[in-house]
C-alpha cells in the first residue's frame, strides 16, 4: 500500500510537472500572426517614417532629397535652437527633481505596503497609489489645473514640478515594490539579530538589495516625466515650455524636418533609459536568485 501510494504520488507530481512545464503555441491560433503585423505596424510604422525622414536632405516632409544629418544639426545651431535649448533644460531639470522625489516617497510607500503587515485601509491606499496610472490622463490634467486655480498657485515651473511628482509616483513604486517583494524578510531579521537598529538594517542590508529597483523606478518616473505633454500643457504657465509642449507649438505653425529629428532624438532618450531601467531590474532578479 505504501509503496502503492509512492508510486502515485510520484505520477501525480509528474503529471503536474507535465502541466507546469507545457506551453501553449499562440502562433498556432488562426490569425494570430496577421494580428500581431498589423498591431506593430500601427504601433511602429508612424516612428519609423519620422525617424527616416528626419534624416531626409529635403525641406519636404513628404519628398526624399538625400541622406543629410542638416536637420540634426539645424536642431542644434539653428534659428530656433535657442528654444528648443531652452524648452530641453527645462524638461531634464523637472524630471530629475521630479523623479528624485517620486522615487524617494515611492520608496518608503513600498516599505509601508510590503513590509508593514496587515492594516486597516491597506487595500485602499495601494488603490490611491495606483490611481494615476488608471485615471485618463486629461482627468488628471484637468483636476491639477483647478486645484491649482482654486488655492491660487500660480502656474509655472513649480505648478509643472508638483504635478510631475505626483503622477510619477506610481510608476517608480511598481519597480521598488516588486523588487522588495524578492527579498527575503530574513536578511533583515540576521541583521537586526546581530545587534544592528532598524535603520541600520535598512541602510546597510535592505536598500542596497533594493537598489536595482530604486534605479528602475527612478529611471522609469524620469523617462516618463521628460516625455509628458497633456498634463504639462494644461499646467504649465506663460513664458516657460518644456520639450513636448515646445514640439506641440512648433507643430502647430507646420510641420518641419527639424521637427522630425528633434522627435526622433527624444525617441532615441526614451528607448535608451527604458531599456536601462529594463536591464537594470532584469540583473536584479538575477541576483536575487
Amino acid at each position: 500500500m505504501a509503496a502503492t501510494r509512492m508510486r502515485t504520488a510520484a505520477e501525480a507530481g509528474h503529471g503536474a510537472r507535465g502541466i507546469r512545464t507545457s506551453r501553449i503555441d499562440l502562433k498556432s491560433y488562426p490569425g494570430f500572426l496577421a494580428i500581431t503585423i498589423v498591431c506593430l505596424v500601427l504601433l511602429y510604422a508612424p516612428l519609423l517614417v519620422v525617424m527616416v525622414y528626419s534624416f531626409n536632405d529635403s525641406a519636404s516632409i513628404t519628398r526624399w532629397g538625400g541622406f543629410s544629418f542638416r536637420w540634426y544639426e539645424d536642431v542644434f545651431f539653428g534659428l530656433e535652437a535657442q528654444k528648443f535649448k531652452d524648452a530641453a533644460w527645462a524638461s531634464v531639470t523637472i524630471a530629475l527633481l521630479a523623479a528624485t522625489a517620486s522615487t524617494i516617497i515611492a520608496t518608503a510607500a513600498a516599505i509601508a505596503m510590503v513590509r508593514g503587515g496587515s492594516f486597516r485601509g491597506k487595500s485602499l491606499t495601494f488603490g490611491l497609489i495606483s490611481l494615476p496610472i488608471m485615471v485618463p490622463e486629461i482627468v488628471t490634467a484637468v483636476a491639477t489645473l483647478i486645484f491649482f486655480s482654486t488655492i491660487g498657485f500660480a502656474r509655472g515651473y513649480a505648478t509643472i514640478l508638483v504635478a510631475h511628482i505626483t503622477f510619477c509616483i506610481p510608476f517608480a513604486y511598481l519597480p521598488i515594490a516588486a523588487r522588495l517583494q524578492g527579498i527575503e524578510l530574513t536578511f533583515e531579521e540576521a541583521a537586526q539579530d546581530l545587534y544592528a537598529s532598524r535603520w541600520e538594517a535598512f541602510r546597510y542590508v535592505l536598500a542596497p538589495l533594493m537598489m536595482p529597483g530604486i534605479i528602475s523606478g527612478f529611471l522609469l518616473a524620469f523617462i516618463i516625466s521628460l516625455d509628458d505633454f497633456i498634463i504639462t500643457n494644461f499646467v504649465k504657465g506663460a513664458g516657460i515650455e518644456t520639450l513636448p509642449t515646445a514640439i506641440f507649438g512648433a507643430v502647430k505653425q507646420g510641420i518641419k524636418p527639424n521637427i522630425m529629428a528633434l522627435s526622433t532624438l527624444m525617441l532615441a532618450v526614451s528607448i535608451l533609459f527604458v531599456t536601462i531601467s529594463y536591464i537594470v531590474s532584469k540583473m536584479g532578479e538575477k541576483n536575487n536568485r
